[in-house]
């Protein structure tokens, strides 16, 4: 099966974030910083990961979001 991503909306590209199976299951998904901002900027992700209540940490060029409210604990 061919996956045609381009071109997406950035409402279009979100969309596709959330349908993940992970992101379904309130699990943890990641992308790219540079396909972040390339899709829909970094201002509008973070608008739409604030809106829905989500964290987010950032790290070595990536994303890391946590598709539910539960607090996040640093271990070490």
């Amino acid at each position: 099966m061919k996956r045609n991503l381009l071109p997406l909306t950035p409402e279009g590209w979100i969309a596709h974030l959330f349908d993940a199976q992970a992101a379904r299951d309130g699990g943890v998904i990641r992308r790219q910083i540079r396909d972040v901002e390339r899709y829909v900027g970094r201002e509008v992700f973070l608008a739409e990961m604030r809106r829905r209540g989500y964290p987010v940490v950032e790290n070595a060029g990536q994303y890391v979001i946590f598709c539910n409210r539960e607090p996040i604990r640093r271990l070490t």
